[in-house]
Parts: C-alpha cells; sequence; structure tokens
C-alpha cells in the first residue's frame, strides 16, 4: 500500500512517472471560467517530439506546436469548449498507450476576477523571507536543494521562511501594515548566494527551504483573515542557470544567447535609456536589452511568443493559486518593451483591479514615468506599457540625501519639494511607490543613525502621494552598511530566531530604543489606514524656507498640514505665508504628539521635527 501511495502521489504533482516519456506537465492544472479561455500547456519528456499526444473525451487540441528541442511538444485547447473537471493527456506510440497525465480544470473562487488589489490606501511592508524568522528549522537543508544554512555566512542561507512569516504577522497587524511584499520565495538553487531568490529554478515551485506551494497558499489565507494583502515578487527579466528548462532549453532563441560570450553569457550595459532614446546606437540598446543581469541569471527573450505566453500563463496561475493582490515585477525596464507590455497587459486583461508595479531603478522623473501605463511620453512613440505603478526612485535619491544637508537653491529638503514639482510628468501620481530604502539600497538607519531623521523621512513617506512601502527592521531601528555586501543590509530580525537574545517582535523584547521606533511607526500607519484625505488627496506644497518644507493634503472634507523642520534649529514660521492651504481653519491638532496649536499668527517647530496637524 505504501508503494501504491507514493506512485499516485507523484502522478498527482506532475513531478515524474514510473514511465519516462512524460517528466513534466506545466502548468500542473487550470480553471475553468477564465477571461481567455486559450490554454498552452507545456509537455516535456524524452523525445518526446516522436510519440503522439492525444486528449481523453474526445478534447480536440487546437494546436500542437514543436521547437528545436525534441524533448518539448506545446499543446493548445480551448477550455471553455471542455465540459469535464478532468481528462487525460495521452502520450501515444502508434496505437500503444506508453504514458498519461490527468488534466484537472478546478472551479474558480467567486469573483476572482475582481479581486481587489493594493492602493495608495495601504502600507507595503518589504521582507527578505529568509532573513525574516525560522518558523520551521526542519526545512533550512533539504536534499533536493543544494546550498545549506549557514547563518555565520552574510552572503548564505540563514533559515528564514514562509512559517517565520505566519507566526508573526500579528506584529505586522499591530505596527499598522497592510500589505506584505516577499522577496521571490520560488526556488532557487543556486549552489551559492541563493538567499535572495531572483535566479529562479522552478517557476512553479515555492523553494523547499521556505515551505511548500501549500504554505504559500496558507500565509495569503492567514494575512487575508487578517484584511492584510499579498504581493509576489516575480521576475521576467532572467531566470536562474539551474532552472530545469534552461539546462534543456527548448530553443535557442528562448534566451539571448550571445556567440562571443561563454556559455552565452554577455553582461548588461545596465543603460536603461538605450530603450526610448531616439539617439541610441542599436548595439548599444541590445546589450542593454538582451544582455544578463548576471553570471547565474540567463537573459530571458520576450521576444519569442512562447517565453511570454509561459510567464504570462504562469503568474496567472500563481495569483489564481494562491489568491493573490497583487505582483510586483524586478527588473521591468531591462526586459523586451514590447514582450512585457503584452505579459502585462494580458495579465490586466484577466484581472482589471490587480495593481502591478514595476521597478524601474531610473533617476529622472521624465524617464520613470515613460514605464507607467498611459505615459504622455511614451505616447509620443505610440507605446503604453500598460504598468499600472512605479517606484519613484527620485524620491529615494532625494531622501538619501536631504536629512544631512543644509538649505540651498537646490539643497536640502528643496530635493524633495523638486521631485514633486515634477508630479505632472505621472498620468497616476496616487500610484507610484514611495520609499526610503529596500533590499538593494543603503540601509536608511545607516545613513541617518539619529531617531529624529527617521521620524521625519517616516513623516514625509506616509503623508505624501502614492504607496508607501518600509524595509523590514527599519521600525525597530535596524541598520546595514551596502559597503559590506548586500548581506549586512538584510540583516536577521532579531527574535526570528530561537537562539536570538533579543525579541523585537515583542514589546517586552524590544530595547528602548527599538520601541520608540516601533510606537512612533505604529502610531503613524494605524492613523493613516483611515485618513481617505492622504490616500487620495491634493497636494499644495510650498517652496522650503530655512529647510522647512510644508505642504497640505486636502479633499472636500478634510485638511492636514505637514511641517517638516529638516533645519538642526527652531523655527517660527509665520503663518499668513500659508493662508492658501489653511483656508479658514486657525486651530489644528498634531497627531503625533497629540498637542493642539492655534494657526492664527505664527507656529513654533522644534529643530529637527514634524508635525502632522489635522485642521
Amino acid at each position: 500500500m505504501r508503494k501504491l501511495y507514493i506512485i499516485v502521489a507523484l502522478s498527482a504533482a506532475s513531478l515524474a512517472f514510473s514511465q519516462k516519456a512524460l517528466e513534466k506537465v506545466e502548468p500542473a492544472f487550470w480553471w475553468k471560467g477564465m477571461n481567455n479561455p486559450e490554454l498552452q500547456i507545456l509537455v516535456y519528456g524524452k523525445d518526446i517530439v516522436k510519440n503522439e499526444i492525444e486528449l481523453s473525451d474526445g478534447i480536440q487540441v487546437k494546436k500542437i506546436q514543436k521547437v528545436e528541442n525534441p524533448n518539448y511538444v506545446f499543446i493548445t485547447i480551448n477550455t471553455s469548449e471542455i465540459n469535464v473537471p478532468k481528462f487525460r493527456i495521452h502520450v501515444k506510440n502508434g496505437k500503444k498507450n506508453i504514458d498519461s497525465y490527468t488534466y484537472e480544470l478546478k472551479q474558480r473562487e467567486p469573483n476572482s476576477i475582481n479581486r481587489n488589489s493594493f492602493t495608495s490606501a495601504d502600507v507595503m511592508y518589504l521582507i527578505m523571507p529568509d532573513r525574516f524568522a525560522n518558523g520551521n528549522p526542519s526545512n533550512d537543508n533539504t536534499k533536493d536543494t543544494a546550498e545549506k544554512s549557514d547563518r555565520k555566512n552574510h552572503g548564505g542561507r540563514h533559515g528564514g521562511d514562509i512559517e517565520g512569516i505566519i507566526k508573526n504577522l500579528d506584529y505586522l497587524k499591530e505596527l499598522g501594515v497592510t500589505t506584505i511584499w516577499n522577496t521571490p520565495l520560488l526556488e532557487d538553487n543556486e549552489p551559492s548566494y541563493s538567499y535572495h531568490g531572483y535566479a529562479q529554478s522552478d517557476y512553479y515551485k515555492i523553494d523547499p527551504r521556505y515551505g511548500t506551494n501549500e504554505d504559500y497558499r496558507r500565509m495569503a489565507d492567514e494575512l487575508h483573515k487578517r484584511d492584510m494583502k499579498l504581493i509576489m515578487d516575480y521576475v521576467t527579466n532572467h531566470w536562474g542557470s539551474q532552472s530545469w528548462i534552461i539546462k534543456d532549453l527548448p530553443a535557442k532563441d528562448w534566451i539571448h544567447y550571445w556567440k562571443e560570450g561563454e556559455k552565452g553569457f554577455k553582461r548588461s550595459n545596465y543603460r536603461m535609456t538605450t530603450q526610448f532614446d531616439t539617439n541610441a546606437a542599436k548595439i548599444d540598446t541590445e546589450n542593454c536589452m538582451d544582455g544578463w543581469f548576471d553570471t547565474t541569471m540567463p537573459d530571458m527573450n520576450q521576444s519569442n511568443p512562447l517565453v511570454v505566453n509561459y510567464m504570462v500563463q504562469n503568474a496567472i496561475w500563481w495569483i489564481e493559486y494562491a489568491g493573490l493582490d497583487g505582483l510586483r515585477v524586478d527588473t521591468y525596464s531591462y526586459n523586451d518593451k514590447k514582450g512585457i507590455a503584452e505579459w502585462t497587459k494580458r495579465i490586466t486583461d484577466e484581472y482589471p483591479n490587480l495593481n502591478i508595479v514595476g521597478e524601474v531603478w531610473m533617476h529622472d522623473q521624465a524617464q520613470i514615468s515613460y514605464w507607467q501605463k498611459d505615459s504622455k511620453i511614451s505616447a509620443i512613440e505610440n507605446y503604453n506599457s500598460y504598468l499600472p505603478s512605479v517606484m519613484d526612485f527620485t524620491l529615494h535619491d532625494a531622501i538619501g540625501q536631504v536629512f544631512r544637508e543644509d538649505s540651498g537653491w537646490d539643497s536640502g529638503m528643496q530635493r524633495v519639494y523638486d521631485n514633486f514639482a515634477n508630479d505632472f510628468l505621472y498620468p497616476d501620481v496616487d500610484n507610484l511607490l514611495v520609499f526610503a530604502e529596500n533590499h538593494d539600497t543603503q540601509r536608511f538607519n545607516q545613513s541617518y543613525p539619529k531617531i529624529e531623521d527617521y521620524k521625519l523621512a517616516m513623516s514625509l513617506i506616509l503623508t505624501v502621494r502614492g504607496i508607501p512601502q518600509l524595509y523590514y527592521g527599519s521600525e525597530i531601528g535596524m541598520s546595514g552598511d551596502k559597503g559590506k555586501g548586500d548581506g549586512d543590509i538584510r540583516r536577521d530580525f532579531p527574535g526570528g530566531w530561537k537562539e536570538d537574545s533579543n525579541n523585537a517582535f515583542t514589546q517586552s523584547g524590544r530595547t528602548d530604543s527599538q520601541n520608540q521606533y516601533f510606537d512612533f511607526t505604529k502610531k503613524l500607519l494605524n492613523w493613516r489606514k483611515s485618513k481617505e484625505v492622504i490616500h487620495t488627496g491634493k497636494t499644495l506644497h510650498y517652496v522650503p524656507e530655512n529647510n522647512v518644507y510644508v505642504y497640505f493634503r486636502y479633499n472636500d472634507k478634510e485638511r492636514v498640514m505637514v511641517v517638516i523642520n529638516n533645519n538642526t534649529n527652531a523655527q517660527t514660521l509665520n503663518l499668513k505665508r500659508f493662508s492658501e492651504g489653511l483656508e479658514n481653519f486657525t486651530r489644528g491638532k498634531d497627531i503625533i504628539s497629540g498637542k493642539e496649536f492655534s494657526l492664527q499668527n505664527s507656529l513654533n517647530v522644534p529643530a529637527k521635527t514634524s508635525l502632522i496637524i489635522e485642521l
């Protein structure tokens, strides 16, 4: 009985069969009632092309596509024409059936197509799962994955996992987080430096050191029980060198293969401006778009329709399977721009309310805005990315300098003002991701070790237009020096491992300093939750004077005055200058201190202090 059970379990998982004719079927199952009923199924096995593919129950194959590699066949079916919940895919040699696979068309969750997504009403919390919390030490090492756990190695696996995140969801709920973005959780089987997850080796499998596919879906369910959301970090530009598909490519043009490079490798020049620069040399454009991000990350060829279709279906599969609430797309602007636009449009056609934020790491608002859906700038060349949201890297750049600078024509708080002065370039300013740091940048608390600067930055990030994103651990004062390597800006969250002496997940376990950071962040995040005026209100801002930046968020119902004094001395503001923003309001209450202010004549603001005043 035990042997029989194991054989059945493997067949159901589509991992392997006792007969070797059929080794992989992807996606392993699908759903009825999708907006696009056409489904392309990858069927893989040794020399499978020499055999015939036949479906049971009289189901018609709409198209069979063969490629260079005889181990692959792509079959296309119309799911709207199939009236049975399960059917068989037969591999036949003449009349002899040599292997079969039971394919299931599941029922979708009610109203799946209209699922809600993250918006400017949310606060996003970025987690590096390997470094957050180890909830299940038994999966730190597995027989099927190469790299083993070693907390002493800054660039190695430390053992954090999905169970560790689930166990600490109440901590995040208390903090005021509404949405979680994890760096990739899919299998990354590189022999070293695999913890970041961006060199994925199996796009349909959670890395076993994090847990299982079922664990991932359970995490989404636990978040939804708490009225929280889950975003998947999706990588379209490159796959990992250990991917089973990369190791046995369907065709050479599945990736960008450089003849002059070793094993097809040529590093990208990273010059993303060549995607739209009308003066760019073709070779420079090609080197950016087709060059590899790194030696272990083969660059995918999105001009190949099979590649795009695989990625579209895979993303939809995860959204449907796990109940995802959105996607974050890594290195968005390195992709073939036509291919990535098709990928984005097809997913948002399937889920009209789904938000997708793309990493467009550029340093000019016009260049970033090119990539947002319905951009007036990209429309010049008749291009639309269909990408709903982009990341406000220019605001991040300003924050990296502003709190250590004196007032000047283009320094100090003027940098922040100038950033928002370019908002006219974006088609949807409320759908920009705003942040002080992330998993690739210097830790904010390393650049600014004083809590006063942290409070100024969070007051800004959490009251301006857009979707605020926090980086794990900053809310307890965690720091890290990128100059010492990425591992240092991705330190373990204290208390995430049983042997940790400091447990920052609990008030009693936090130090006094950690509690000061946490309490401030908690107050601001939870206040923000119900503030529509912050989520979607308009902005009125004033040119900074003496390193003091004043702006108002307002709608027809409410006004909030934000004052950020970045000066090392107290400043007294003449409130007559702000009469347009104050309208007829004469009093207000600071939501941070609880102090009430008269707003008729002047306002004294202590050094390095922010005020968020409800009028």
